[in-house]
């Protein structure tokens, strides 16, 4: 028995609150063949969860999402973003800090009320799960520098943080150029295993058939919904593969099976921790 459908949510992270409206979540459904189910956008916890539950495969659905799920740390950073820069540090990936006095806890809020609805969270220790509907969290920008397929040998694409070399004023054009290479690569996917067909659904297609735009608040939708598609393609890949093409991140918590904060995230070889370096430095 496997995965039928494979979600993927780029959550905002902040929930909003009374007259405050909280950003666009990009949402993306998959199945094993990389068909696109559905895709497009929600706004707010109560959207997502209706989107999911019309949109989930009842016992067989792995969601991964963009977001803190289990935050159980007073302060400072959970190890799963710790590890993050020390495995994927090369390459320019790093994670935001996230504690139980952060203000944007959206995710925390999410797996409470998706495991009031038959949801299970999965930390990812024991194996990619085979069936129920299940979420787990992930990071796309280790995506993109784990998963070979898309060519981010040496550094990660600069579609999101403008770098120091890059002049203000010339930044949404080299932005906009640079999410057009990066679609250009996530089109190889249909190639791959598991397979991303992005030419399958008319909203992903649209990805391919349209510049990426310079207006900020166009491009911010554009590019919250790339990250919903690599999240499900990154929980495709976990099913099929499992640790052979991903690893976890905070493996070693000491948390009971099934309950830790973890990421998991596609790994190269050189990404993972050497057999002898010690737990408290991985």
């Amino acid at each position: 028995m496997g995965m039928e459908r494979f979600i993927g949510i780029d959550l905002a992270w902040a929930p909003g609150e009374g007259s405050v409206k909280p950003n666009e979540t990009g949402v993306a459904a998959i199945d094993g063949r990389g068909v696109v189910i559905d895709c497009g956008w929600t706004c707010g916890l109560e959207e997502t969860m209706s989107w999911l539950a019309k949109t989930a495969v009842d016992g067989s659905t792995l969601t991964f999402v963009d977001a803190p799920l289990v935050v159980d740390n007073p302060a400072g950073q959970r190890l799963c973003e710790r590890e993050v820069g020390r495995r994927y540090g090369r390459w320019k990936v790093s994670a935001n800090s996230t504690n139980q006095n952060s203000p944007r806890l959206a995710g925390v809020l999410l797996r409470e009320r998706l495991r009031e609805s038959g949801w299970s969270y999965d930390d990812g220790r024991g194996g990619p799960p085979t069936g129920g509907l299940v979420m787990s969290e992930c990071y796309p920008y280790t995506t993109l520098v784990g998963a070979a397929e898309l060519g981010y040998d040496q550094e990660r694409p600069t579609y999101k943080r403008r770098p120091a070399r890059v002049p203000t004023a010339q930044w949404r054009a080299v932005r906009a150029e640079e999410c057009d290479t990066l679609i250009a690569r996530m089109s190889g996917l249909a190639t791959a295993d598991p397979p991303l067909l992005l030419s399958s659904h008319p909203v992903s297609r649209r990805l391919l058939d349209e510049p990426s735009p310079q207006r900020a608040v166009d491009y911010k939708h554009r590019e919250d919904l790339i990250d919903a598609l690599l999240c499900a393609w990154t929980a495709a890949l976990w099913s099929r593969h499992g640790l052979a093409r991903c690893q976890v991140l905070a493996a070693d918590s000491l948390v009971p099976p099934g309950c830790a904060p973890t990421i998991i995230a596609p790994a190269r070889p050189e990404q993972r921790p050497s057999p002898c370096t010690p737990m408290d430095l991985r």
